[in-house]
Parts: C-alpha cells; structure tokens; sequence
C-alpha cells in the first residue's frame, strides 16, 4: 500500500513514522477557507480538504502513469487552538504570535486536531463514509492544556526565538514553551500535532492488523 502524508510539518512526518517506517509526504496547497460551524466539524473538514487535495494530485499523475500502483492511503491533519470561543491557526508575524500567547496565559484552553484518512480498500468500516471508490474516515482529537501566567518578558523573549511562527496558536509544546505548560488533560501527542493512537486504532479498523 501507498502510504501518503498530506502534510509538510516535520512533526507530523516523525509522528507518523512511529506507526509507518516508510511514506511519501505531499504537502497539500489547497487554500484553507471554509466556514465554521462548530469546532469539531471544521477541524474535520480542514483535514479531509487537505486530504482530498492530494488524492487528486495523485489521481491527476496516476492517469499519466499506468504503472501507479492500486492500493492508497492518504493521511490529512490539522491543528488549531481554541481559546475563548476563537479559532488560533499559525500567527501571522511576531505581533499576532504575542498577542495569541497573551491570550493563553494563566488559563485553559482547548487544542484540537482534525484528521482525515481517505484510501481505496474495498473494505465495509462503521465510522467511515464513501465518495466513489474512496472509503474516508473523519475523527478529531482534543486535549486541555493549562498554561501558567507569563510576564510579557517571557513572551517576548519566546517570539524573539522564532519557535511560534509555524505553530497553531503560536506555541510548540515540544520546546522550550513547556516551561509554561502546568498540565494537559488528553493526548500529549494530539497537541504536538497528530493524535498516533487514534489514528493507530482507526487504521487497525480500516487494515485489520490485529
């Protein structure tokens, strides 16, 4: 089987590796603008849209190759924050990264990721949808994360490292921000940016490992 990551964080790709020692990674380009309705549902569809967007790379590249091989499994996430009803992507710049963090400090707030697996395995799955020959899969994972109060020195010296600018809600967990993390309730990982157990446990559903 083809295994895809429709994503270019090397979070992602190490996190992945812990369940496949070898995958293709193709970035999704696919401009992420669609309505919020409620978390849950856009964390979902911000996935599945990046999913989607690579099968049909493939598809278009496969249709010029005859030698493509069958079977495919495209894997697509997204992590956002939720702070105060509001929805925390990656900052625009080092203004919008402290002001993101600000907001975080000495509360608790919410990190979901969203995740989409689409293949083409001829295979009947409960939790799982079809759109023509393709069997999809979407599920989301949340995690609590407790932040301690931050003086705006530590926020600032934080940005100055660069370390936010690429990050959901302007922090990485993994880093030098752990410092200032009191807690989590839920998935270390999930936060990190891929939840490996529950993707783990869907693919056993899709594959039958066990």
């Amino acid at each position: 089987m083809r295994v895809v990551l429709a994503s270019a964080s090397p979070r992602r790709k190490e996190l992945l590796g812990n369940i496949y020692s070898e995958f293709e990674v193709i970035p999704s380009t696919v401009e992420e603008n669609i309505e919020f309705t409620n978390v849950e549902e856009y964390v979902k569809e911000l996935a599945f849209i990046k999913a989607m967007d690579v099968v049909e790379m493939i598809k278009s590249t496969a249709n010029a190759n005859a030698s493509e091989e069958n079977e495919l499994l495209v894997i697509g996430a997204d992590t956002i924050v939720y702070n105060d009803g509001k929805v925390l992507g990656k900052p625009k710049d080092e203004e919008d990264a402290t002001k993101m963090i600000r907001s975080l400090a000495g509360k608790k707030h919410q990190v979901y990721t969203g995740v989409c697996l689409i293949s083409n395995v001829d295979e009947e799955v409960d939790s799982a949808s079809r759109i023509g020959d393709l069997l999809i899969q979407k599920f989301y994972s949340k995690t609590d994360v407790y932040v301690d109060d931050i003086t705006d020195k530590e926020i600032a010296d934080y940005v100055a490292t660069g370390d936010p600018l690429d990050k959901a809600g302007s922090y990485g967990i993994q880093g030098v921000f752990s410092k200032h993390i009191r807690k989590i309730d839920g998935d270390y990982f999930n936060v990190v940016g891929l939840p490996v157990n529950e993707i783990y446990r869907h693919l056993d559903g899709l594959l039958n490992w066990k």
